[in-house]
């Protein structure tokens, strides 16, 4: 496929690295089947040196670990008819919940609507307890916790949702959540460098192929090589919030196969039904953009920039990673970078992301 204005796309993300929006990134799009280009520019490292960005560099994608772990393990659970979406959490977890939890169900976490906070620094707590316990001590913590609002009333994004619904595919499935991704998903996939944060797979990669990111305040060093969310990291490495590593090609290649799932193209993993409804926007909650672990592209300031249908679906990740699906045009744009090495105050790119995706779509033709 020839596109005319490719180089402006690699101008663009070089003014970035120049603005200091991140110190680099890799930058893949597609239409239909094809991958138009991927792009690397800047460092994946600053210190102690400049180390340059490459195209096979291991992101750790953050918050993308929701979407591309998470939720396609509720996904192969439902669809092979494990799970119930609506099946409620009191039937789903082995001991007695609080009143208020009993009735939280997949969907509503999955839709982030299901009472829980965003967040909680519990991190600082249960790195004073044996490894082996932590999960078990967090979600004792969580469920014994307050909720934030009335569930199915309300919209508020939330880790802790997800580090329930990891609970879940633990309780469903029998074993851990990444050896079942592994063994459902990313092996079959023929995925190298796509999984879950363990001491096994880190080390297995040499630490200068890692993007870094910050210079974390509480451990005291550069992070290279491990996740950069604290309670991830205290947990072991990952939970269901965070601790997806992947490369910009393995991300894409996770993404097309959803795609053609949606489309009817193929049915190996998924029927196309149980795509279809994990990307419908649920509607459940009045302005809620969210689908079920899929954000969808709000009426204005979407970090999808204008173009994007609305049959879209994306997510982004903390660390400064990004993917935008459009169902409807048929591209796909990810965006992977380091935007938090050496700290997590830069926060230019949530102008930058827009102003990219646009000016894709808009060489690809799509701008309308």
């Amino acid at each position: 496929m020839k596109i005319q204005g490719k180089k402006g796309i690699r101008d663009l993300l070089e003014k970035g690295v120049g603005g200091g929006v991140f110190p680099g990134a890799v930058l893949l799009w597609a239409k239909g089947d094809e991958v138009v280009t991927v792009e690397a520019v800047g460092n994946l490292s600053l210190t102690p040196g400049k180390i340059p960005m490459k195209r096979d560099t291991v992101f750790d994608l953050a918050s993308l670990t929701k979407p591309l772990a998470t939720t396609l393990a509720l996904m192969k659970l439902v669809d092979s008819g494990k799970i119930d979406l609506d099946r409620r959490l009191d039937d789903l977890t082995e001991g007695l919940l609080p009143e208020d939890k009993r009735d939280i169900t997949p969907r509503l976490l999955l839709n982030h609507s299901g009472g829980f906070r965003d967040w909680e620094p519990y991190f600082r707590d249960l790195v004073s307890h044996p490894p082996g316990e932590r999960k078990q001590i967090l979600r004792r913590r969580i469920m014994s916790g307050p909720l934030a609002y009335k569930p199915g009333e309300k919209c508020l994004y939330s880790d802790l949702g997800f580090m329930i619904l990891e609970w879940i595919v633990e309780e469903m499935s029998g074993i851990e959540m990444g050896r079942f991704l592994e063994e459902n998903i990313y092996r079959p996939l023929r995925l190298q460098h796509t999984f879950l944060a363990s001491e096994e797979h880190l080390k297995s990669i040499e630490k200068d192929n890692f993007a870094a990111t910050e210079k974390c305040p509480w451990r005291k060093r550069v992070i290279q090589g491990e996740v950069h969310d604290e309670n991830a990291y205290a947990l072991g490495g990952y939970s269901g919030h965070a601790g997806l590593f992947s490369t910009a090609e393995e991300v894409y290649r996770i993404a097309a196969m959803l795609r053609d799932h949606y489309l009817g193209r193929r049915e190996d993993y998924f029927s196309s039904e149980t795509v279809e409804e994990f990307f419908r926007r649920q509607e459940m909650v009045a302005g809620c953009t969210w689908a079920l672990g899929w954000d969808t592209p709000s009426l204005e300031g979407s970090s999808s920039g204008r173009y994007f249908s609305e049959k879209s679906v994306g997510h982004l990740g903390y660390t400064g990673t990004s993917l935008w699906m459009d169902l409807e045009k048929d591209a796909i744009v990810i965006l992977l970078t380091n935007r938090v090495h050496p700290a997590r105050d830069n926060e230019k790119i949530r102008e930058f992301r827009p102003v990219l995706h646009d000016r894709v779509m808009e060489v690809l033709g799509l701008d309308c």
